[in-house]
């Protein structure tokens, strides 16, 4: 903004006083000074009546209003001196009669039981600020809404002496206030410091010599055009955006990492470039906070739109297994609304977490229900200690990759569409065929080199039994519990430490292709269990089996462990607990950690080397037997089911692998009564049925898959970012928690803003989109003035109040009031235009 561009040139003339160097922050430290002084005489002066706002609430406020303030639970003999009413009723102030006020008799009390504030709070008056205080009750002892919130009204332009020194309307709200405390302004600095401090204000950088040589020639002929072109040429380059937007990324509390816990990477990179781009590009602020607290809430909201959201996905998260989900919720959503507080309104809204706010008038009905704003969110209690935090995300791919993701996904929707037509065009066939296929004809066919097959849906007993080879019943070791809702009928549940034995099965040599699987339902997170297992782990673990890591799947073939091995895991954590998965596993005897896939679903699973020791003439070979649910004697898959386990001994090709989990749901779903079956169990169905009975179907489904293929190679080298997302199945509330405490939720509050504020319009929704324009709104007296603070902040190094994050009552009062509010005003006025 012009203002900004006025401010850096004024911070860039200071420079030297009385033949002394000394720096543009010092000099301003030393001024502010000298106007408290000032302040402090002309509030000791007898002829100067006494204001609330500038000098009795900050009296008040430090000694009085945390045991006579707002908080009604700390408050001491129901007295509360914040309200002018409440104090004239209790006796405590008598207006115009200092001698019979309550409160001037107990200030200036000898005995140590009468006097206020009492000798244990370690706080004492001074004498002027007991007489400022009787003076202004015998005034009236008029009471102030407190300054900030209190609209900003743009001030006239003071009168100034020197009217040639000022070259804008800042010079002159500073000139006024130096010329009285009879200060001059100091001389102008010289062209190379001039041009260093506008470098490191407006980039954060020094200037290159080059650029030196060539503002001094520019400053030599025109002063003012010279700092004017230059500092158009410096807000024009990307530092311009990068050094705004660090100042902001930090008050946004920026972070690559969840925080807790291990503090995992988690992507959030695209949220930083955003603000980045936005500060370069100028966009309006109140459009910017806007896409921050509800982009994704406008209608047909953009991808950067989205993106902007970021900003209250930067709280820190964990995945802590020790954690409380609902604990973990109450404060991710007290870290946005502090964060809000602090921002957007410069209020310490933090402090009514626990009770109503000691000095500001914030209670904690008002703080609960800006957090129901910041609590209707998909997000979830756990991060998952991955990038994607395991909550809503947005793919941001290349952008050269940009134009073919958004037409990839018109032409995924287009086909489908085609896909559906076709499906409705063959209901009559489809159900004359259903009426007479039998289950016996939907079996996969893939018994090439199948050396064990288990169906594991008995239903009862302690044995299972085995389908080829050499036909047998295998037995378990502990007792089988037959739990319903398998895939193929009951399945078997085993309860540590039960296994079942499947005898001399899968002893394979490490140059041996043979692949695996089954559908499995893993029960527990956190552990690390074996699935299948042909292992010894009192021989050095020599074997190979299928493993439980964590919530990743992964296999190993081990001589020795771990010195020579080979480790390979899902990259993903692949395991959905408590449903059934179909789980795969190749192997081409090559003795390599490429040699091994993982399929999950029928779907080839990214995977990651482990360890990778294997030496020459290794050898997996171990005389203890097969097992599912577990190794020899160790590492049950507890509480873990398992149906139609299959062992191969060859490595079979990925289509295969494809087959199989698919004919066996078709089985099951053909064997289920036609009554019984469910909607997907008919899809499924009829999918096969229109692969092999149409000629155009398999076409088309082709024709999905390589779109889909090619939309998930984009997303693969594509970033993702941290975005927000509002639940849809209820209206923003949450329950105000006693003393702050997660676990004593006391009255359900809807969504709203604070009382003491300006109200949320009529019509606004009552979600973070109505809170963000409720923020920006011309009666909000906050937004602006903490917004033009904050910059000034970051060029002078100081705000124009000092607390840059409490306008409240305990914070500072600003140096030069009247500036501050002609900035805010001025800023609202001209569209929130940063660089103007």
């Amino acid at each position: 903004m012009r203002k900004l561009r006025e401010a850096l040139r004024d911070g860039a003339r200071a420079s030297r006083s009385g033949g002394q160097r000394i720096s543009h922050l010092a000099k301003r430290a030393l001024v502010t000074v000298l106007l408290l002084l000032l302040s402090r005489d002309l509030q000791a002066s007898p002829e100067v009546a006494p204001e609330y706002n500038r000098d009795i609430r900050p009296i008040l406020s430090e000694n009085c209003f945390s045991c006579h303030g707002a908080d009604s639970a700390s408050r001491q003999a129901d007295l509360r001196l914040d309200q002018r009413d409440a104090a004239v009723k209790y006796g405590a102030i008598t207006p115009g009669a200092p001698d019979k006020s309550a409160l001037i008799e107990r200030i200036f009390a000898d005995d140590a039981d009468q006097v206020m504030p009492p000798p244990e709070t370690k706080k004492r008056l001074t004498s002027p600020q007991k007489e400022l205080l009787r003076r202004w009750i015998a005034k009236g002892a008029e009471y102030e809404l407190h300054w900030s919130y209190i609209g900003p009204r743009k001030p006239e332009l003071p009168n100034v002496g020197n009217e040639a020194w000022t070259r804008g309307a800042i010079d002159r709200f500073i000139l006024s206030r130096l010329e009285v405390v009879g200060l001059l302004p100091a001389p102008e600095a010289d062209a190379w410091t001039l041009l260093r401090r506008l470098h490191l204000d407006i980039t954060g950088l020094p200037p290159k010599a080059d650029d030196v040589v060539q503002f001094v020639s520019d400053y030599r002929e025109s002063k003012d055009l010279a700092l004017s072109k230059w500092i158009d040429r410096l807000m024009e380059s990307p530092a311009w955006g990068e050094h705004r937007g660090r100042y902001w990324l930090d008050a946004a509390r920026y972070a690559d990492t969840h925080g807790l816990h291990y503090d995992n990477y988690r992507e959030m990179w695209s949220y930083r470039d955003w603000v980045i781009r936005a500060f370069d590009a100028n966009q309006p602020f109140d459009e910017f906070l806007i896409d921050q607290l509800a982009g994704d809430l406008l209608e047909n909201p953009t991808d950067d739109q989205l993106v902007a959201t970021g900003f209250q996905r930067c709280n820190m998260t964990t995945n802590e297994g020790g954690t409380i989900l609902e604990e973990n919720l109450a404060i991710y959503a007290a870290d946005r609304v502090q964060t809000f507080g602090w921002v957007c309104l410069g209020l310490t809204l933090n402090c009514a977490q626990c009770h109503d706010h000691k000095f500001d008038p914030l209670t904690m009905r008002d703080y609960y229900s800006l957090a129901a704003f910041f609590r209707n969110t998909t997000a979830p209690a756990m991060d998952g200690n991955v990038k994607g935090g395991r909550g809503p995300v947005l793919v941001v791919p290349r952008e050269k990759d940009r134009p073919r993701w958004q037409s990839v996904a018109e032409d995924i929707a287009a086909t489908k569409i085609k896909i559906t037509a076709r499906e409705q065009l063959v209901t009559q066939q489809f159900e004359a065929w259903l009426a007479q296929i039998t289950a016996e004809e939907l079996r996969d066919g893939v018994t090439n080199g199948l050396v064990l097959h288990v169906p594991m849906n008995e239903g009862a007993g302690n044995e299972v039994r085995n389908l080829v080879g050499s036909p047998g019943k295998f037995y378990a070791t502990g007792q089988i519990q037959w739990v319903s809702g398998g895939k193929l009928g009951p399945a078997p549940q085993l309860v540590r430490p039960s296994t079942i034995v499947l005898g001399d099965q899968g002893d394979f040599e490490i140059d041996q292709p043979f692949s695996f699987g089954a559908w499995i339902k893993a029960a527990r997170r956190g552990i690390t269990v074996a699935i299948l297992a042909r292992m010894d782990p009192a021989g050095n673990g020599r074997g190979w089996d299928l493993w439980q890591n964590y919530e990743s799947l992964a296999v190993h073939l081990v001589d020795t462990w771990d010195s020579n091995a080979i480790k390979v895991k899902t990259v993903e954590e692949v395991l959905r607990f408590g449903q059934w998965q179909h789980v795969f596993v190749t192997y081409d005897g090559s003795a390599t950690p490429g040699g091994l896939k993982i399929y999950v679903d029928g779907l080839l699973a990214d995977t990651k080397v482990e360890k990778n020791t294997l030496q020459k003439n290794a050898t997996i070979r171990t005389d203890v037997p097969l097992r599912v649910g577990g190794r020899e004697g160790a590492a049950y898959f507890h509480n873990g089911a398992t149906q139609d386990l299959r062992l191969y001994e060859r490595e079979l090709a990925s289509e295969e692998v494809t087959r199989i989990p698919r004919s066996a749901k078709l089985r099951a779903a053909l064997e289920t009564a036609a009554v019984d079956r469910t909607d997907a169990d008919r899809r499924m169905l009829l999918v096969h049925f229109l692969m092999n009975n149409d000629n155009e179907y398999p076409l088309l489904t082709r024709a999905l898959s390589a779109l889909e293929a090619e939309q998930e190679a984009i997303r693969a080298r594509s970033a993702v970012t941290h975005i927000q997302q509002e639940r849809s199945d209820r209206a923003p509330m949450a329950h105000m928690l006693m003393r702050g405490a997660y676990d004593h939720p006391g009255e359900e509050l809807s969504a709203a803003t604070p009382a003491a504020l300006h109200p949320l319009r009529e019509d606004a929704p009552r979600n973070r989109l109505g809170l963000a324009r409720w923020t920006v709104a011309p009666a909000n007296p906050l937004t602006a003035r903490v917004t033009v603070n904050r910059f000034w902040q970051e060029v002078f190094g100081q705000g124009l109040v000092t607390t840059a994050e409490d306008f409240g009552v305990s914070g500072a009062l600003p140096s030069h009031p009247d500036l501050l509010d002609w900035l805010a005003t001025d800023f609202v006025e001209h569209g929130w235009d940063v660089k103007r």
